[in-house]
């Protein structure tokens, strides 16, 4: 099952290889959409699908705190925000998103939908969701969209800049914003309209459950003949995640990060193709299990953007702010 945009999808019918052949994603059915930031994308269609509260679930027995572990300790995350400083000042990069990964043990009779209630009563996002196959589960409670389409139409509205509730933000998250708003536009301008790319917010302050965020908005039509293959092709990873320019800020996550971030910050939502509508939201505050030698494994993702003026105990206390709230709905 998947839950998503208020949508309860079931009968599932198939799966699909969406990085392989994302045209699928144009030819009808509606698709719930899991893309891992390492580019891994596939698509599950379900028959149906009606607007829905979350299910009734079972039971969630989630780990102690004291059981997550996490891929950077404070010394090695303070060294990569210096080292991320190092590239900024040799001109290689402007900013670049620093993440570390958070897995903790995970008991076999932990239901994810459990989970999802927890944290749409403690921590209600703009988009919530579910996705549920097999043994394999993702629970978001996601703040930022990645994109929105109506027809041809398509929105993004990337977050970048994080204080706690009623604080002032630190005098970096503005240009920081700015920046990447300047590489979404980019990004959407290399499949809108001549012309139709528009700014239609810019750096307004989010308030969410602990802390707030800055956003901004890019809205795009898309020119003609431009489908999926294309819009994933000019958009993904989002920039919000990445860095700037993404190519390279890429190459440095791969140096600095020590585990892949898989569906974190990459992409969780749907595409109904019939309707010419999608929602696909940026995949932080995110949940999800795997499966390992040891057993399962539950996973939550960090990060925090590094600019030049980064203080790196400030971007470290930042990454501890964005997932304490979680981290504490989803213990035992």
């Amino acid at each position: 099952m998947a839950h998503l945009d208020g949508l309860l999808a079931t009968d599932l019918v198939e799966i699909a290889d969406v990085a392989a052949d994302p045209g699928v994603l144009d030819g009808g059915g509606w698709w719930a959409v899991l893309v891992t930031f390492e580019g891994s994308m596939t698509g599950y269609r379900f028959a149906s699908v009606v607007p829905s509260d979350l299910p009734p679930a079972g039971r969630w027995k989630g780990p102690a705190v004291d059981e997550w572990h996490g891929s950077l300790d404070r010394p090695g995350y303070l060294d990569g925000v210096q080292r991320i400083r190092g590239h900024i000042e040799a001109g290689d990069v402007y900013q670049v998103n620093l993440c570390r990964m958070l897995s903790a043990p995970l008991a076999d009779q932990a239901d994810p939908w459990a989970l999802a209630h927890r944290l749409a009563d403690g921590n209600p996002a703009p988009y919530q969701g579910v996705l549920a196959v097999d043994d394999g589960w993702v629970v978001t409670a996601s703040p930022e969209l990645f994109l929105r389409r109506d027809a041809d139409l398509l929105t993004s509205a990337p977050i970048k800049g994080t204080t706690p509730p009623l604080e002032p933000f630190a005098d970096k998250d503005y240009p920081e914003n700015i920046m990447i708003t300047d590489l979404v536009r980019n990004d959407l301008g290399r499949i809108g309209r001549p012309g139709s790319v528009i700014v239609t917010g810019l750096l307004n302050r989010e308030e969410h459950p602990g802390l707030a965020h800055l956003v901004s908005t890019v809205q795009t039509r898309l020119a003609v003949g431009m489908g999926w293959a294309e819009i994933l092709a000019a958009t993904f990873p989002p920039g919000s995640v990445t860095g700037a320019p993404k190519i390279r800020a890429q190459q440095v996550i791969s140096e600095l990060e020590p585990v892949p971030r898989g569906p974190y910050c990459g992409a969780i939502g749907y595409v109904d193709a019939d309707a010419g509508r999608a929602r696909l939201a940026v995949g932080i505050r995110t949940f999800f299990a795997s499966r390992g030698p040891a057993g399962r494994t539950l996973n939550f993702g960090t990060g925090a953007g590094i600019t030049y003026s980064s203080d790196p105990e400030a971007e470290w206390v930042e990454t501890e702010l964005k997932a304490a709230r979680l981290i504490s709905l989803a213990g035992a």
